[in-house]
């Protein structure tokens, strides 16, 4: 009998045991047995291309906000700016069961077959910058109003040419959403009767590539023998044409202006290549798309009008229609000249 009772001892002590272990020992899948997710969640986001000095200070915000957010920030950018090449990785983001996934946007349409199954296996997704399509998306972050992009740069370059000549714009891809929208702008605003003697020759486009830039640049000169100004609504193709231009010794003879970052077009505004040009902080602007991610993630937003949330230290921002869709907007474009651009180029 005594041998008996030690035994149901030993067996009670052995189920008192396992008991306990299945109670506080978490599954191997990283869920406690309530079902409660631990660790970090993670946001993806998905540039156009590698090497491209833009990006990848959009990227670092985005990264600045997610882990100030206490999660993982997810990376990626192909090797070339094509719809194609960002397919597959979202495919990848996918497989890998990513909470959100952030798109600037190669293509507006192309991306939607493969945005939209992210977000029927429950993903959140959203554009910045460069906008896919409303039903690819649940909101999109925009760095600044299209409109005031757009017509601020015509502006500017009728300012200085003096209101008369001829003027190219050189773009990024053709299929990018953003750069078509400034430019879809910049006509509308050369409709004004006071640009009558301004001529719009062409719309070129360097893809965001340095060497492609250039060399749509100098096309640009050879066709255009009487051209008074380029606007380049791109950080890559402002950069490339401020070359060219300073390498052909037409400081004075082809204006410059459009969309760059301070650190690469400084030594062109120092020596008045460009007399001034516009952007936003495109660190801001993915740290916006961070926040953004995070509140759809959380549920603090549905991508919805109306919507309100605060990103970090930009403080309170609300979302408002955008077309078929929504967005978010950054702020107004920023105007950089010889008088800040010292004090800038130190910053991005």
């Amino acid at each position: 009998m005594k041998k008996l009772g030690m035994l149901f001892l030993s067996i009670f002590m052995v189920f008192s045991v396992l008991a306990a272990c299945s109670q506080s020992a978490p599954s191997s899948n990283g869920e406690k047995s309530g079902g409660a997710k631990e660790g970090k969640k993670r946001f993806a986001i998905v540039f156009k291309n590698t090497g491209n000095p833009y990006g990848e200070k959009q990227m670092e915000g985005f990264k600045n906000a997610i882990e100030e957010l206490g999660h993982e920030a997810i990376l990626k950018a192909p090797d070339q700016p094509t719809a194609e090449a960002q397919i597959q990785m979202i495919e990848e983001l996918i497989s890998q069961k990513v909470d959100s996934i952030a798109i600037v946007g190669n293509d507006p349409d192309a991306l939607q077959p493969a945005l939209k199954k992210a977000m029927d296996q429950g993903i959140k997704v959203l554009s910045l910058d460069s906008a896919v399509n409303a039903k690819s998306r649940m909101v999109h972050v925009n760095q600044a109003d299209p409109e005031r992009i757009g017509r601020v740069q015509i502006q500017a370059i009728s300012e200085m040419i003096g209101g008369k000549g001829q003027i190219a714009v050189l773009s990024a891809t053709s299929q990018a959403t953003n750069q078509n929208t400034w430019i879809e702008w910049m006509k509308k605003e050369l409709e004004d009767p006071k640009y009558k003697d301004i001529e719009l020759v062409k719309v070129a486009y360097g893809d965001d590539l340095r060497d492609k830039s250039v060399s749509e640049t100098e096309a640009l000169l050879k066709s255009y023998p009487n051209l008074k100004g380029i606007i380049a609504p791109t950080t890559v193709g402002i950069a490339a044409a401020g070359k060219v231009l300073t390498d052909k010794g037409l400081k004075g003879k082809v204006k410059l202006t459009g969309l760059g970052l301070p650190s690469e077009m400084a030594e062109y505004i120092e020596s008045g290549v460009c007399d001034w040009m516009y952007l936003w902080n495109p660190i801001d602007v993915g740290y916006l798309a961070g926040y953004t991610a995070d509140a759809l993630v959380s549920g603090k937003i549905t991508g919805k009008v109306g919507d309100k949330f605060t990103a970090g230290d930009i403080g309170d921002k609300e979302v408002v229609q955008d077309g078929d869709g929504t967005q978010i907007m950054l702020g107004d474009p920023f105007k950089f000249d010889s008088s800040n651009i010292a004090e800038w180029k130190e910053v991005y």
